[in-house]
């Protein structure tokens, strides 16, 4: 298989209780990442396990809660485990004992309304073999590989993996760079980085390291400064930057400093085309102009993080968009991939984090239930550019002719 850079593609591991998921788990990676019991319901909700698969190399394995728990608490349980759905590119339902019913029927439906490929995994079958039957009559009905399986004795443990690698879809290894079609061997680009209470202790924030690393990737040359100093760069910068790329809180500065005949965006707007849907947040962004006073915002943060008294997504943007509108709205936010408790119609408008530690896919899945209704959605840093003015600057190195943009648009 043909990769790009790697992205960790998510694997989720779905079945009954104690069909033996967390020793799959387990011998995939080659040593013990998960709790293994014979007590059923040991794995209560999904678990992330980061890992290599030799000749498939890093990937993400998420084990999941059995789908056949029982209860109040049980119900939950099996809710978490269908919202994986959402975060993952490929399933393995795991049967054992030749048991196959009603409950993985309704499974392998969740599958297909998420359009997620998906195999099935046999397992135990040092305790009891695969039925003939069963394997014709399953391969049949769902068109997809089955597998006879020991986590125990895993005699043709190259063959799973072998299946998982052919089943992944490509798209789960491709990234898409972030600058790298917008510039040539040997440009410089210009990173604008402020040093605030939001940056972590010795180090950069994790969307500016990934633009660092795109940059070079593509045989080009950052300079990085922070926003006192852009003035002092900017008077005697040689060779002319190609780009300059600005922390989207201090867009209005970077717009006056930098030079009109540099291009100039966020890397809240960079993620957003390489991750987020570019085309729906270029269609939803303008409709912070018609927001009216009692409108509902949500606002998605796709990452748990320490919540300082200047936070850019619960406090600047509000007070920002408040001040831009007028009007009086009404904000909620919701950290990480959690649920939205509130009917996705009671929102006027999405705002989207650039999703700098979650996949294209769980980025997209996170959008899909406004798009589908009709919501606007925008981004952190196209809003941002809204409401100070700079917005067609902000994305006109997207939206031009240059390069490979029309995958993006």
């Amino acid at each position: 298989m043909k990769r790009g850079r790697d992205t960790k593609p998510h694997i989720g591991i779905f079945g009954r209780r104690n069909v033996g998921k967390s020793s799959l788990i387990n011998r995939l990676a080659g040593h013990e990442v998960a709790i293994v019991s014979d007590i059923a319901g040991t794995t209560t909700d999904p678990v992330k396990k980061s890992i290599e698969i030799p000749g498939l190399g890093p990937v993400v394995l998420i084990d999941t809660a059995g789908i056949d728990d029982t209860g109040e608490l049980g119900a939950k349980r099996i809710s978490r485990t269908i919202e994986t759905l959402n975060q993952v590119d490929l399933a393995l339902l795991l049967i054992s004992r030749n048991n196959f019913a009603e409950t993985e029927i309704n499974l392998i439906r969740e599958f297909q309304k998420a359009g997620l490929p998906f195999f099935i995994v046999h397992n135990k079958s040092d305790e009891e073999k695969l039925d003939n039957n069963l394997d014709r009559v399953l391969k049949e009905r769902y068109d997809t590989p089955l597998i006879d399986f020991s986590s125990v004795n895993p005699g043709n443990l190259d063959d799973l993996i072998r299946l998982i690698r052919e089943t992944v879809p490509e798209s789960a290894f491709i990234k898409r760079p972030l600058v790298g079609d917008l510039i040539s061997y040997g440009d410089t680009v210009l990173l604008i980085t402020p040093i605030d209470i939001e940056a972590p202790e010795g180090r950069m924030i994790l969307p500016q390291v990934q633009v660092i690393r795109d940059v070079l990737d593509n045989e080009g040359i950052c300079v990085v400064c922070k926003e006192r100093e852009v003035d002092a760069y900017v008077k005697k910068m040689y060779p002319k930057p190609v780009l300059a790329i600005t922390d989207s809180q201090v867009f209005p500065k970077a717009d006056a400093a930098i030079p009109k005949n540099i291009p100039l965006t966020s890397f809240s707007i960079v993620l957003a085309r390489q991750k987020g849907d570019f085309v729906n947040y270029l269609k939803g962004t303008p409709k912070l102009g018609e927001l009216k006073s009692g409108d509902r915002i949500l606002i998605l943060e796709s990452c748990t993080h320490h919540v300082s008294c200047d936070d850019i997504g619960r406090v600047k943007i509000p007070r920002w968009l408040s001040n831009f509108t007028g009007k009086d709205l009404v904000f909620d936010v919701v950290s990480g991939l959690g649920t939205v408790n509130r009917p996705i119609t009671d929102y006027a408008m999405v705002i989207q984090c650039g999703g700098c530690m979650i996949t294209r896919k769980q980025l997209l899945n996170r959008l899909k239930p406004a798009i589908d209704a009709g919501i606007p959605v925008s981004n952190y840093g196209m809003t941002i550019a809204w409401v100070h003015g700079i917005y067609h600057r902000a994305i006109a190195p997207f939206t031009g002719n240059t390069g490979d943009k029309g995958d993006y648009l």
